[in-house]
């Protein structure tokens, strides 16, 4: 696992940055209604994509657990707390919107996650999640042909296990839709070194001798310095009942 304390000062420029950052939050908004008025972004990160969310008029916070991260945040969003996500210093029922943009594929068991941003939504609202993160990244590239042996199926932020964690707790699937990660095309050198810091260690089975093959393959790929193709990123929304008569739907612009 990252070091996210850390990583604050280089993450903006290592992952693709505003472009990315762009896609990401016009495509949660196209999934949040639009009688919602404020928005919680879980696990903000540098509030890259946070502030983009608020220019679209809405009260926007963020949350992020790593001071490193929520110190750069709080530069682009007023409202920033230091927090553990599973445990949101909020009442219940108090905002209109909960997002979390590439944050539950990192978490081993999304489930307090997922209940804590059930708890913290009004009736009608909704949660706006990234699933299926690291398979985003499978663009039938030579990459990907040498990963697949190893491919877990058991990704953490799989669709299906944050769909059923959600009925858990009153949250309905209410749409989804997909943004282009700019900047993220991987080279094969660039996955050798993140396999061999075990950054792959929540998605690949591939451990000690075998990682370090499989990083030898990777770099013997012809030009191995050269991204392949960008990935596309799955957003599931998912909406706490609303009161009966309530007309309430998905489509923020």
């Amino acid at each position: 696992m990252l070091d996210y304390d850390v990583e604050a000062a280089l993450y903006d420029a290592t992952r693709g940055g505003v472009p990315r950052a762009a896609a990401a939050a016009a495509a949660v908004l196209s999934l949040v209604p639009e009688t919602a008025r404020s928005l919680l972004d879980i696990g903000c990160g540098t509030g890259l994509v946070t502030e983009r969310l608020g220019r679209s008029g809405l009260r926007v916070f963020g949350a992020d657990a790593a001071a490193g991260m929520a110190r750069i945040a709080a530069t682009r969003v007023g409202a920033v707390v230091l927090a553990d996500v599973r445990r949101l210093p909020l009442p219940d029922a108090s905002v209109d919107a909960v997002s979390a943009v590439w944050l539950l594929h990192l978490v081993r068991d999304a489930r307090a996650i997922v209940a804590e941003a059930a708890r913290v939504l009004r009736p009608g609202g909704v949660f706006v999640t990234t699933v299926d993160k690291d398979a985003g990244h499978d663009v039938g590239s030579d990459i990907d042909m040498v990963l697949a042996p190893y491919r877990t199926t058991e990704a953490y932020d799989r669709a299906d296990r944050i769909e059923a964690f959600g009925a858990v707790h009153g949250l309905r699937p209410a749409g989804e839709t997909h943004f282009t990660g700019h900047g993220q095309g991987r080279s094969p050198r660039r996955v050798a070194q993140a396999l061999l810091r075990g950054e792959y260690a929540s998605r690949l089975t591939a451990r000690g001798v075998i990682a370090e093959k499989l990083a030898e393959e990777l770099r013997a790929l012809p030009d191995p310095d050269e991204p392949r193709a960008e990935p596309r990123y799955r957003l599931l929304a998912l909406r706490r009942a609303a009161p009966a008569g309530d007309g309430a739907s998905p489509g923020r612009r």
